[in-house]
């Protein structure tokens, strides 16, 4: 690798903030009613699951980035683990991931701008909003790394008071009535509930992709991970709690946290939240937008991908023609998706590239050329079978007839890029010969 091309200006403290970021992004601001209306008062047993299931995945992703410096995250990590193939496949994937969660949060940043602008999500506004978002986030990340980690840190103090204010003054509203145990959910609704919650604590893994730009990442990319879930498990839960007590429709609200603080809050609280979700929407996709953009930056250094897409810019030193690739899929897939559809796609495919990562402790504890760990997990083995069999289990609750269609076309599609890049690698270095 060529990390030389790369400025390491990311902090421990900047780290853990782009780790919050992409955590507490849209799904904390959309999900509490959806989950709600599946599950009702159970909802808040799904999140504790959800934070145990997502605390032994971030064990494993802990340890395995403990034992690299280099720029990629878990397509670095498969690929030493089981090779090139199965390396780049994960790469692949993740980079859609990203893409795909972009759209869904981009689409939902949308939904709250409607809060004031009610035109916000409709025709030609929609689209020239997306354009624009897209468009600064762009240009912020190819001035630089570190004009992005502070633009990622003011997004991280906007996102996170709001939402501290609503769970400190939601508390003292809280109404005991609304919370109900009558009816237990079935194994499938809780599940399914289980599913969609995970979109709202994932994100962490963008804060491992630029290794490559952090200092000493071996101990504080383990140090961000766990310090960012802790955070955001226990204030997740709370914010739960406030919206059920003080919201009795949550399970019918499109935007649930403005709802529930219009109760409680008057018309400024509702303002004020939604407001906060905007920032904290945007905050979460100028971090995804960094890890995305250095994704097939990392691929075209292991020239997995061509090697122009792993240049730098002399100046900014920043990867600008994935930055290019990166925005234009992000722009298309947005306008051409809506939360919920994208969300869905994105959370699949995240489980499966997560699976590697958990699978590839093992693999490098047994290895004696394996780089050295600097954090060892507390029962990494058994943190590793857990993660991929509560992985398993979420992915059954998947209707693969169809989300799982679209996951199985881009799995080729990246299959079909890799073989042809390699076929012609391999005749430029035969007739270069």
């Amino acid at each position: 690798m060529k990390n030389e091309k790369l400025v390491r200006g990311i902090s421990r403290w900047d780290l853990t903030a782009i780790a919050v970021n992409t955590i507490i992004g849209a799904g904390i601001f959309g999900l509490p009613s959806k989950v709600t209306a599946l599950i009702g008062g159970y909802s808040l047993l799904a999140f504790v699951v959800c934070a145990v299931i997502v605390g032994f995945i971030v064990l494993c992703f802990a340890e395995v980035a403990s034992r690299f410096t280099e720029t990629g995250g878990m397509y670095l990590y498969a690929r030493e683990a089981f090779g090139a193939v199965v390396g780049f496949e994960v790469g692949w994937l993740y980079w859609i991931v990203r893409v795909t969660t972009f759209a869904a949060n981009c689409n939902l940043l949308l939904a709250y701008l409607g809060f004031f602008l009610p035109s916000a999500n409709e025709g030609v506004l929609r689209i020239a909003l997306i354009s624009s978002v897209v468009l600064v986030l762009t240009l912020v990340n190819f001035l630089g790394v570190k004009q992005s980690v502070i633009l990622t840190n003011i997004f991280t103090v906007g996102k996170i008071v709001p939402l501290l204010i609503f769970s400190a003054v939601g508390l003292f509203f809280i109404q005991p009535a609304n919370f109900s145990f009558d009816i237990t959910p079935t194994y499938d609704s809780f599940s399914s509930a289980v599913l969609l919650l995970i979109y709202a604590f994932v994100g962490f893994e963008a804060a491992v992709i630029p290794a490559g730009e952090t200092k000493d990442p071996q101990k504080n990319v383990p140090f961000a991970l766990l310090t960012a879930l802790g955070f955001c498990a226990v204030l997740f839960i709370v914010i739960q709690i406030v919206a059920i007590g003080t919201l009795p429709e949550l399970a019918k609200s499109e935007r649930p946290l403005a709802d529930a603080a219009g109760k409680f809050m008057g018309a400024f609280g509702a303002a004020f939240i939604a407001g906060g979700a905007v920032v904290s929407i945007l905050g979460n996709l100028n971090g995804g937008f960094l890890a995305a953009s250095r994704l097939p930056f990392g691929m075209g250094e292991q020239n997995e991908l061509p090697p122009i897409i792993g240049a730098t810019h002399a100046r900014f030193k920043t990867p600008y023609i994935s930055l290019l690739l990166t925005s234009v899929a992000m722009l298309f897939l947005t306008i051409q998706s809506s939360f919920i559809s994208a969300l869905t796609i994105a959370t699949i495919t995240r489980l499966i590239v997560y699976a590697t990562t958990c699978a590839s402790l093992p693999v490098f504890r047994r290895k004696t050329d394996a780089p050295e760990a600097k954090f060892i997990a507390p029962f990494g083995i058994i943190a590793s079978v857990l993660s991929l069999l509560l992985i398993i289990w979420l992915l059954t609750n998947v209707d693969f007839r169809k989300e799982g269609a679209a996951i199985l076309i881009a799995a080729a599609v990246g299959l079909i890029v890799y073989f042809a890049h390699r076929f012609y690698r391999n005749r430029f270095l035969v007739n270069q010969s």
